[in-house]
């Protein structure tokens, strides 16, 4: 062994292993540890696809997963490839489509209709009810319907009559009977006293031919059906003139709808109404309108829209509530083009659709700004923008345009294009922020001050009333935050109830009438809250409600009340949905525990 360490060459071969060896350990290492958690050590990936939120465009992954800011699944997108198509093209990889469930449809040209709902009451139909009045003085010996709802038929006995002049009109008879030949006119005189008194020709005859005074007249019934009125009882004396008995066929009914000044446009006779009634549930009943009252109630401002039908199991009773809703075609304007409201996306006053490039297999999208028209049930009549033919995406729109941001593309957002720096900001889980991109507080502040109030000189005593439906408000809204659906049905049955004590008879002229339109909207929406059990439908009729309440607080005003106005982009399937606060702080009604932290602040309303 000491001749081999002796040897130079060995001594060499083991001085440079050891050196490599010590070498390895004290080189530092130039990999850094790797934090998953962290989304900023992944902004720019080099990669064919990267993982993005549709609500923070800014983050950027290189695997799926779930956003560091509001904990959305990512989705997918393709990027580098898509550069090359064009400044306004979106390109989205195959999973990125399935992920995101984009959905498209090819726009046709339709006849588009408007549905109008409508509310009303089952009536008895006006033509089928008889009353029956005392035609001559008597005492009412014998009465043989006891109480009112009793069915009685044609040529019933309702009730056994004496009559003092009834007896004095039979004996004239009789004496008229004796000069029928010599003077036939006194005879008919006789006859026809009786008629009057509405008794039968026959009745007369079985007078005549006894030569009997009869003391006791039977009261017949006209018409088969309810009695829905008795004013007599056994013994009673009735004068001439006095009403007895109402009779009403209730296998024929009316159902009469309000119809509001600013739904009357779109109704007209024979139109189609389908409704439902609420205490036969499961059941849809059809009529058509026969007439439309000419003259509006100067008080409720609407007119009556009667539908007619039959009813031969009298199923349907008078003062039942009906829901519903008139399919009115827009028949005047012909065929028209028409997308689906899904399919629009809204900045301020502008429509932005993405249409797909038909001729590439490609799932390339196009930003496109379009002119809407009329609203036609679930869809839009289209102006400007569109042509027959083309395909457009009619679900997952938010998802693609959160892609468009991503790759600086014109987008809802950022009409302009360019990368984005900062997206929808979803209280940074902190929940009371309300900066946006480009947005500092002072400049929120003023697009605060220029929202403030409307002034219509809306009377304090109807700000009042107002008010206090928005504490109560207050309180349906704690009620989604909590996510309990039975609370929600108590506090908005007491928001109806408050919307009851306001007093459009305060408001005048337009505001009246601006007051009469969103009242209506309201009280349709706060039904549909009432009679859901599902907490999720119950929020798509908030979301709704929510709209119309904002304009009500802006036209009219509170009293001494701060309304913050706030917006979360994720409810109604990523359409968007707003709500009132009194408070700044963040506390979303549409997702609960799972996102209570998910919005901002659009606008702050002062009232005085």
């Amino acid at each position: 062994m000491k001749n081999i360490l002796g040897n130079p060459w060995v001594k060499g071969g083991i001085i440079l292993i050891l050196g490599i060896g010590v070498g390895w350990l004290v080189k530092p290492s130039t990999q850094q540890p790797s934090d998953e958690s962290d989304y900023q050590d992944h902004q720019h990936i080099n990669a064919s696809e990267s993982w993005t939120c549709s609500m923070h465009p800014q983050i950027s992954l290189g695997k799926p997963g779930q956003c560091p800011i509001c904990g959305m699944d990512l989705i997918p997108v393709t990027t580098g490839e898509e550069d090359d198509e064009g400044p306004t093209i979106i390109t989205m990889s195959e999973a990125a489509m399935r992920i995101a469930e984009v959905e498209t449809s090819v726009i046709e040209k339709i006849i588009p209709f408007k549905e109008v709902y409508l509310s009303g009451k089952v009536k008895a139909d006006e033509r089928r009810i008889t009353r029956l009045t005392a035609h001559f003085p008597g005492r009412i010996e014998e009465l043989y319907v006891n109480y009112t709802g009793q069915k009685v038929k044609s040529g019933q006995v309702l009730a056994r009559i004496y009559s003092p002049e009834l007896m004095t009109a039979q004996k004239e008879l009789f004496e008229a009977v004796k000069l029928k030949e010599t003077n036939p006119q006194f005879y008919q005189a006789a006859r026809n006293k009786l008629k009057l008194w509405v008794i039968t020709d026959p009745q007369i005859n079985q007078i005549e031919s006894s030569g009997e005074i009869q003391y006791y007249y039977n009261i017949l019934s006209p018409i088969s059906g309810t009695v829905t009125k008795l004013n007599i009882a056994n013994g009673d004396h009735v004068m001439e003139g006095m009403s007895m008995f109402e009779i009403i066929d209730l296998k024929h009914v009316w159902v009469l709808f309000d119809g509001y000044e600013s739904d009357l446009p779109w109704v007209k006779l024979k139109d189609e109404v389908q409704f439902t009634i609420k205490s036969i549930p499961g059941r849809v009943f059809s009529s058509t309108i026969t007439f439309v009252d000419p003259v509006i109630n100067p008080n409720t401002r609407v007119a009556y829209v009667r539908t007619e039908l039959k009813n031969p199991d009298e199923i349907l009773k008078p003062e039942m509530f009906a829901n519903g809703v008139l399919k009115s075609l827009l028949s005047e304007m012909g065929q028209a083009l028409i997308v689906p409201k899904s399919a629009v996306l809204w900045t301020g006053k502008k429509a932005v659709v993405y249409v797909k490039n038909s001729s590439t297999s490609k799932n390339m999208f196009s930003y496109r700004e379009i002119t809407l028209g009329e609203e036609a049930g679930a869809y839009y009549v289209v102006k400007e923008g569109l042509q027959e033919g083309e395909e457009i995406a009619t679900n997952g729109v938010f998802k693609i345009d959160a892609a468009a941001q991503l790759q600086g593309k014109p987008s809802m957002m950022n009409p302009t294009g360019g990368k984005v720096t900062m997206a929808h900001d979803h209280g940074s889980m902190g929940g009371n922020k309300t900066k946006t991109s480009g947005e500092d507080h002072s400049q929120h502040q003023k697009a605060s001050e220029d929202h403030s109030v409307m002034d219509m000189g809306v009377p304090e005593k109807f700000k009042e009333q107002l008010t206090a439906v928005y504490n109560k408000y207050l309180d349906m809204k704690a009620s989604f935050i909590a996510s309990n659906p039975s609370d929600v049905k108590k506090a908005s049955t007491e928001v109806s109830d408050w919307l009851t004590k306001v007093n459009m008879g305060l408001l005048n002229g337009e505001m009246h009438n601006m007051w009469m339109g969103q009242l209506k909207a309201l009280s349709q929406n706060l039904k549909i809250i009432q009679s859901e059990n599902d907490i999720e439908k119950q929020r798509l009729a908030f979301a709704d409600f929510n709209e119309i309440f904002y304009k009500s607080v802006k036209h009219f005003g509170l009293k001494d009340k701060t309304v913050y106005y706030q917006f979360c982009p994720m409810a109604r399937e990523s359409k968007g949905a707003y709500w009132l606060s009194e408070i700044e702080e963040i506390k979303n009604p549409y997702f609960g525990d799972r996102m209570l932290t998910c919005g901002s602040i659009k606008e702050t309303i002062q009232s005085n």
